[in-house]
């Protein structure tokens, strides 16, 4: 059932980005597997990122199952989409049922998306990362793909109002090295050579940007160590 729903929604997401004009840049989708299973850890800056997070493993003709809160599930349009394309639903006050699932998922061979922030960062760097994807990727014993996605921020993110139909904006969407824990390694030290990864991605897309606020009253999508007025981490 799931791949009579997703792929008519990557074409009508690739379409929008199309007619929107959308600059997407995808760099280091060789990393991601042609088969077998793998998670993909992202930053979280928007609430587009699992479109553009799914997008960076088309290239490797995968498609991505994200984990995400239950209540996305609960909703009664973008419910019947997130079954239908295979999402894991997890709920954040008993989440071994999901982290099961993920795991099952894994070893059939799946790739499995994860935003280990656990939400938006406001600050729009990596912010603390939770172990979960480290632990699943190491007892699936499958490679660990760290990723960043700049940009999507400008068209919708938290406490800022929608502005979907926005033009021409640039979005990148980085891919690095995969790390490959094993079942012994210390997960806590894997989780932090994550967020490390993943911070170099978003300093790289970030640095490598076309774009630049258009004014004072622009600022808000840049973190405030380049001069934007996103709050401190």
């Amino acid at each position: 059932m799931a791949e009579l729903v997703y792929p008519p929604v990557v074409l009508f997401a690739k379409t929008m980005f199309r007619v929107l004009d959308l600059k997407l840049r995808v760099e280091g989708s060789e990393h991601v597997p042609a088969r077998g299973g793998a998670v993909i850890a992202c930053n979280h800056v928007s609430y587009l990122d699992f479109v553009f997070c799914g997008l960076g493993a088309q290239p490797a003709k995968r498609l991505v199952r994200f984990m995400a809160k239950k209540e996305v599930f609960d909703h009664r349009i973008s419910g019947p989409l997130m079954r239908g394309m295979g999402h894991i639903p997890v709920d954040r006050k008993a989440g071994r049922g999901a982290y099961d699932e993920a795991v099952g998922r894994l070893r059939a061979g799946e790739v499995v998306g994860v935003f280990p922030e656990a939400t938006i960062s406001p600050s729009f760097t990596v912010e603390d990362v939770k172990s979960g994807a480290a632990r699943m990727a190491a007892q699936a014993g499958v490679p660990l793909i760290p990723m960043a996605v700049w940009g999507s921020q400008r068209l919708w993110t938290k406490g800022r109002p929608r502005n979907l139909t926005q033009r021409h904006v640039p979005v990148s969407i980085l891919l690095g090295e995969p790390l490959r824990p094993g079942p012994d390694e210390d997960a806590d030290a894997v989780t932090r050579e994550l967020r490390e990864r993943m911070s170099l991605l978003l300093d790289k897309a970030q640095a490598e940007y076309p774009d630049k606020p258009a004014g004072p009253g622009d600022l808000w999508w840049l973190p405030a160590h380049l001069g934007g007025t996103a709050p401190a981490p």
